[in-house]
């Protein structure tokens, strides 16, 4: 695990994100990482974890000073994710969903949406992202939900499926097609939905392969009514905002796949290690080492790819989906492929919940899915080599 760790010392840290990075890894190894087990074979709400990255005021890394937030690096972030995620996958996913649901808010609402709101979330609010429905998964423009205006309101008729905290959010970020708008592309629109709206109910909260302490929920919204304030931009702004937000929500799922991929590897190894077969420690046959290198060599570009992707976003460049496809794309398929091989290197014991690695082959799965399949991601990228 050498090279690991001299990888973190040269990615050069600032003193202060230092101590931020100390603090989570701290709060990880007390709270997080002991509880997760317990989360995961219960299916509770990790209520506890979250209690305790507010106390530490995770949220606050992401929302803006002025809104009451203290904001990081994102390239900080997302290392904050990984770490939180390496804990408990569960823990993680929740946390990075606050980011995803709300960073579109940062980026696009106005200054009156942003003070009204945000403080929600700098003060420990749970946020989510309504994008997905039966007939519409990759495919965006397949959305029935209905915005339909009626003074200073706006009537929202629909439903969403597989939203992760959409039980327990305080704010939805929610897409829909703006009534009286033929266009389906030109049609979806976005807005801020708030906890305790009349009409709003949870359908049902699914039994999922893993994840089990993240609520993953179908939601309807029976005529709810939402102040017209609410709406981020105009009508049928909709889908460039939706395609931005996945382009910064989609670093951060790499980071999340990135966090089971390095516990993962991390438990491995440690086996590894101590298992004797045949009289020998089963890290010393030259297959399981050809298998080791291969696996630390691509956990290493991918966690230096995520960090060039990071730069990007800091930089203010604007246009960087392929590469945020690219992050996704490989962290999610290697977090799985090195689960699959911890679990293969404990034998039976990887089978069996007594080990961490059975969790993290089942957390991994999904990682490849969520945030557009990685068959979607390989669409993306694939067709950007098609000449015009």
């Amino acid at each position: 695990m050498k090279i690991f760790e001299t990888l973190q010392r040269r990615r050069q840290w600032t003193e202060e994100e230092q101590m931020i990075l100390d603090q989570v890894r701290r709060l990880c190894a007390e709270t997080i990482a002991p509880n997760a087990e317990r989360y995961d074979h219960s299916g509770e709400f990790p209520w506890e974890n979250i209690k305790a990255l507010n106390a530490l005021g995770a949220n606050m890394m992401f929302v803006p000073e002025a809104y009451g937030g203290a904001p990081v690096s994102f390239r900080l972030y997302l290392e904050v994710v990984k770490t939180i995620s390496a804990a408990c996958a569960s823990t993680g996913i929740i946390y990075a969903t606050n980011f995803h649901g709300m960073k579109p808010l940062i980026d696009k609402g106005n200054d009156e949406q942003r003070a009204r709101l945000l403080p929600r979330i700098a003060e420990g609010g749970l946020g989510a992202l309504a994008i997905t429905e039966p007939n519409a998964g990759s495919d965006a423009t397949g959305m029935k939900t209905t915005f339909t205006p009626d003074g200073d309101d706006i009537v929202v008729q629909g439903g969403k499926i597989f939203i992760t905290n959409g039980d327990v959010a305080d704010l939805i970020l929610l897409f829909g097609k703006w009534s009286g708008i033929d266009d389906p592309k030109k049609a979806i629109s976005v807005l801020i939905f708030e906890k305790g709206t009349p009409g709003f109910e949870v359908i049902r909260l699914e039994k999922k392969m893993g994840h089990h302490a993240s609520s993953t929920a179908s939601i309807a919204f029976n005529e709810c009514r939402v102040p017209r304030a609410n709406l981020i931009g105009k009508p049928g702004d909709g889908l460039p905002i939706l395609l931005a937000s996945l382009n910064k929500s989609r670093p951060s799922v790499a980071a999340h796949a990135l966090g089971i991929a390095r516990a993962a590897f991390g438990d491995m190894v440690g086996y590894m290690n101590d298992r004797v077969q045949s009289g020998r420690r089963i890290a010393e046959f030259q297959g399981n080492q050809f298998m080791l290198a291969d696996l630390a060599t691509d956990l290493a570009m991918a966690e230096n790819w995520l960090d060039y992707v990071a730069s990007l976003i800091e930089a203010g460049v604007e246009d960087f989906g392929l590469e945020a496809s690219m992050a996704k794309m490989r962290a999610s398929d290697l977090a799985m492929r090195i689960a699959t091989e911890a679990v293969q290197m404990y034998g039976g014991y990887g089978y069996c919940s007594d080990y961490r690695v059975e969790r993290l082959m089942r957390d991994a799965k999904i990682t490849q899915i969520w945030e557009g399949t990685n068959q979607i991601h390989r669409q993306l990228i694939g067709r950007s080599f098609v000449r015009k």
